[in-house]
């Protein structure tokens, strides 16, 4: 009679996933109460059995809860955390302005090409450092081209796992097979799996670049308050000697060096100067009054060529504008009706002595005319465009003279330092790739690294922990232990073999492919190829064949985990920029698993005789 823990492991399992699919609770409470439920039963009830350890020895709660502490959950964390220094500096502007050219005015072709890229890549590098390259890369593509990040993420997971199931060090699942069965007595060679992985490859690529992006949903990505705002406020710059604007001439009436501010007003010597400008040269001692977006003032400050403006007097001529920390932020904050500080000027205002914030820019519904900041008078309806350290910043809140835009606060980039945080981001990468350091070690040095340089800030880092991903592979890790531990994965494959008693190898092959297939999205897909590997060398050996195509058998399908998020690591990668459901993964990745289970089930027996 099956044990009663075994019994309860697979109704937590089918529970949680069906509620997962569902999307009727939060991931986070499914995860918790499904984590509870497992901890409930062998708390209570103390399970020893022959998979839990050594004899008399119970499934502990340190064993269950053993997913918290995982390599790959730290890994997933560190690199989230890496990935938000990239972004904190800007440093994938460039290289994703320069790959978004390659498509010309087709939307989408570059994102196809980085696709095809980032499969043939992981033929010879290791599927995870290959998402992290590209997935800052993607994400500023996708918001150049207005395409929904959802459209694209998953298929570079995808596509990277395909890619990686064509050598023997594609993917470390590859090279875990190889070791199982090297004990065995059985050499996997680096080329053996090329033929039918690169089959295989192409098959489900073609549905990975053609269909699957047609079936995900156009989900909106969250943009930052700096993305969101295209309206543009006027601030005001003060030019000393020493800065960059200084020397630049004017083009056609216009300053083109300015970036994606406009000038629209010259002020020298007390003596303003309106547009066009003509046979003009910036020089030390300008004040430029200019307009532009949060994002255009928030680039100026970042690469030096903004200084704060002071409330209380004029910025001395001979300051250099250094670019803010990466604890300086940008936030809006809108002038209330009957706010004490209508009809006061910026100057004036004494909004620096209280608070201890700038202003940078003003928004005004009405038009705005071209004069000094200090000439212009707040009205109720303003929005300022304030920056200081956050903790300033957060005094604002329940002021009700300055209504703080709630989470309109957003870090200066911290552009100056990004060649630091490209630096890091390589070194993760060269020292992963080249198992010269374990990839967790890299990753965990790696993000360290990026908040003792100052690329982001402590709350920087704290934003980019996902704690969906946190609690969902916690709790996944704990389901997949108690399933091993029970012997519910042993009794899934003993039976899905006694079934098979009798039939022919190639039907022997599809079978076993489909239930490892299954398997690898519900545990590991490393657990999956070590549970697997003797099993298929042991059918092999049996029925007289060569171990050949069930060893490719064991790999291509333990590759198989597209259906779920906890299928494998890239997956939870994605999970966040594309900001997916569980039943994003169970839409797109089923129909795939299907289809390489049909091409290696109808192609399997050809290509290696049987």
């Amino acid at each position: 009679m099956p044990d009663i823990h075994l019994i309860a492991t697979f109704v937590i399992i089918a529970a949680t996933v069906i509620a997962y699919a569902s999307e009727r609770w939060a991931m986070e409470t499914v995860s918790l109460v499904s984590l509870a439920a497992v901890l409930l039963l062998f708390g209570l009830v103390p399970y020893s059995g022959p998979a839990s350890g050594a004899a008399g020895e119970t499934l502990s709660p340190e064993q269950l809860l053993s997913g918290f502490s995982n390599p790959a959950l730290i890994t997933v964390i560190a690199l989230l955390i890496v990935g938000q220094g990239l972004f904190a500096t800007d440093a994938m502007e460039l290289p994703a302005r320069r790959l978004g050219k390659m498509g010309g005015a087709a939307t989408f072709r570059p994102v196809l090409y980085i696709l095809v890229g980032a499969a043939v890549i992981s033929a010879f590098l290791n599927n995870t450092p290959v998402v992290v390259i590209f997935i800052p890369i993607l994400v500023v593509i996708a918001a150049q081209r207005s395409i929904s990040p959802s459209r694209v993420f998953i298929p570079l997971s995808f596509i990277t796992i395909l890619g990686g199931m064509t050598t023997l060090i594609g993917s470390s699942t590859n090279l875990l097979v190889a070791g199982v069965a090297l004990d065995y007595g059985i050499e996997v060679g680096f080329f053996d799996i090329t033929g039918m992985g690169v089959i295989l490859a192409l098959v489900g690529g073609a549905y990975v670049l053609g269909v699957l992006p047609k079936l995900l949903p156009e989900r909106e990505a969250e943009l930052s308050a700096g993305a969101r705002s295209g309206a543009q406020f006027i601030g005001e710059i003060t030019l000393h000697r020493d800065h960059p604007f200084v020397g630049i001439k004017a083009k056609a009436g216009m300053f083109p060096g300015l970036g994606d501010l406009t000038l629209r007003l010259l002020q020298r010597r007390d003596v303003p100067v309106l547009p066009p400008f003509e046979d003009f040269t910036l020089s030390a001692g300008d004040t430029l009054v200019v307009s532009g977006t949060r994002r255009a003032f928030s680039k100026a400050l970042s690469l030096g060529r903004a200084a704060p403006k002071v409330d209380d007097g004029p910025v001395e001529d001979t300051s250099p504008d250094l670019p803010p920390g990466p604890d300086y932020h940008l936030a809006e904050a809108v002038i209330s009706p009957g706010s004490r500080y209508a009809g006061r000027t910026i100057q004036l205002s004494g909004l620096r002595p209280q608070f201890g914030i700038s202003v940078l820019g003003v928004q005004r519904k009405s038009r705005m005319a071209r004069s000094a900041m200090s000439d212009i008078r707040l009205e109720p309806g303003d929005t300022l465009l304030i920056g200081g350290p956050m903790e300033a910043i957060a005094q604002l809140r329940g002021n009700h003279d300055l209504l703080l835009l709630e989470y309109s606060a957003e870090a200066v980039p911290q552009s100056r330092k990004a060649r630091i945080a490209v630096a890091i981001f390589a070194g993760i990468i060269v020292l992963s790739a080249f198992s010269i350091m374990p990839i967790v070690v890299a990753a965990v040095c790696g993000a360290v690294l990026m908040l003792l340089t100052g690329c982001l800030s402590i709350l920087q880092a704290a934003r980019a922990f996902d704690r969906q991903i946190f609690l969902l592979v916690g709790s996944s890790v704990a389901l997949a232990t108690a399933l091993e531990a029970t012997g519910g994965a042993a009794l899934i494959a003993s039976s899905a073999l006694d079934l098979m008693q009798g039939a022919s190898a190639g039907v022997i092959l599809s079978g076993l492919f489909l239930v490892m297939a299954m398997l690898t999205n519900i545990l590991s897909n490393n657990a999956t190829a070590v549970l697997f590997t003797p099993i298929a060398l042991g059918i092999a050996k049996g029925m007289g064949v060569s171990p050949a195509p069930f060893i490719a058998a064991v790999i291509f399908a333990a590759n198989c985990s597209f259906a779920t998020p906890i299928g494998y690591q890239t997956n939870l990668l994605v999970m966040g920029p594309g900001h997916y459901r569980f039943s994003d993964f169970l839409r797109a990745g089923t129909p795939l698993v299907i289809i390489i289970w049909l091409t290696f089930s109808l192609l399997a027996p050809w290509y290696y005789g049987l």
